[in-house]
């Protein structure tokens, strides 16, 4: 088998997982579709828009599914995500030079892991408070910035907001998340539409593979799924992928 295919076929599959685990708990997968091309070395200038356009086919799906379960909150929704679309369409505007780029998705990948991990065995939250409005806004700005920069939804960043402030319980966090990512991703790709171009032919192996994951993904996350496991094995992963990029931004220093 042809080596180019082999690679295309390994991060298929790496996406179909990645989107699976991650819209359980309803996100989209951004970092780990990054984290899976990382692996493989793939350019920083495809990585971005790829996992934009991943992120946005399995960010509809659930939506549309925590939506009709009622798991989401208007309430909760529009105060971040009026702010975080702009911010996140002038991070998609924005260039980054690649050990930049490198670090920053480094340390979000890093980041999702350690969320992810000291996440899986969280309690569920009985009481509930509305989000400041104004502080509500203030977050929505910067979490649609990064995402729009880095290429990934937001979700990451937004649900454990949620849940340490007591602002929404776990599964209600799940729908206000996945369609905080929707809307940001579509932002974030608007924002630098010419990347679009970049997208790799191989997409049409990659967008299947994750349009399946997120469909049974979000049938498994409307219901009651332990993912406790799941969440820590998928940690590990993002630790290898963010470490590998941080470990070449450092080679690229040494040998400047």
């Amino acid at each position: 088998m042809n080596p180019v295919t082999t690679i295309t076929l390994l991060i298929a599959a790496l996406i179909f997982v990645v989107a699976l685990l991650y819209s359980t708990v309803g996100h989209a997968g951004a970092s780990g579709y990054l984290a899976a091309m990382a692996l493989f070395g793939i350019s920083p200038l495809v990585m971005k828009p790829t996992a934009l356009v991943l992120n946005i086919l399995v960010a509809i799906i659930g939506t549309v599914r925590f939506y009709r379960a009622g798991f989401f909150s208007w309430r909760v929704f529009w105060p971040f995500v009026i702010t975080s679309i702009p911010a996140s369409f002038v991070g998609g505007a924005m260039t980054l030079p690649v050990p930049v780029y490198k670090s920053i998705v480094g340390i979000v990948l890093l980041y999702s892991a350690v969320r992810l991990f000291f996440s899986a065995s969280r309690a569920d939250q009985n009481e509930t408070t509305p989000p400041p409005i104004v502080l509500a806004l203030i977050i929505g700005a910067a979490i649609g910035l990064l995402s729009g920069l880095t290429g990934v939804g937001g979700g990451i960043f937004l649900s454990p907001v949620l849940l340490l402030m007591h602002w929404a319980r776990t599964r209600e966090t799940s729908g206000v998340a996945v369609a905080f990512i929707l809307v940001n991703s579509i932002a974030g790709l608007l924002g630098h539409v010419s990347s679009v171009s970049l997208v790799p032919v191989q997409i049409l192996y990659w967008a299947p593979a994750a349009l399946m994951g997120g469909w049974i993904g979000t049938i498994l996350g409307t219901r009651v799924l332990p993912v406790a496991g799941i969440r820590r094995w998928l940690s590990l992963v993002l630790v290898l992928a963010g470490g590998k990029l941080l470990w070449e931004v450092i080679v690229l220093l040494l040998h400047r």
